[in-house]
Order: structure tokens, then C-alpha cells, then sequence
């Protein structure tokens, strides 16, 4: 019977995933910063009524 083989930690893979999740959220404070941005989302949301 052979032991199971060894696996590196994944201690990468959670470190990449928060460091994606930050750059996303980074992204999207700088949009609304934007008044350009600011003004076409208040246009699309009117566009509902």
C-alpha cells in the first residue's frame, strides 16, 4: 500500500485570489471617481423610470 503523494501547501492560490479580489475593488472605486462614469450610471438608472 503507498502512501497518498505529497501536496505543496496552497497558501499561494488564497494569497493570488485576495490580491485579484483587491485590484477589482480598487478598479471600481477609481470608475466612481469618474464623473464621466458617475453621470452616465445616474442617466442609465433614470433610463428605468
Amino acid at each position: 500500500m503507498n502512501p497518498p503523494p505529497h501536496r505543496p501547501p496552497r497558501a499561494w492560490r488564497r494569497w493570488l485570489g485576495g490580491a485579484l479580489a483587491l485590484l477589482m475593488l480598487l478598479a471600481v472605486l477609481l470608475l466612481y471617481r469618474d464623473p464621466g462614469f458617475m453621470l452616465m450610471l445616474a442617466d442609465q438608472v433614470w433610463a428605468c423610470f
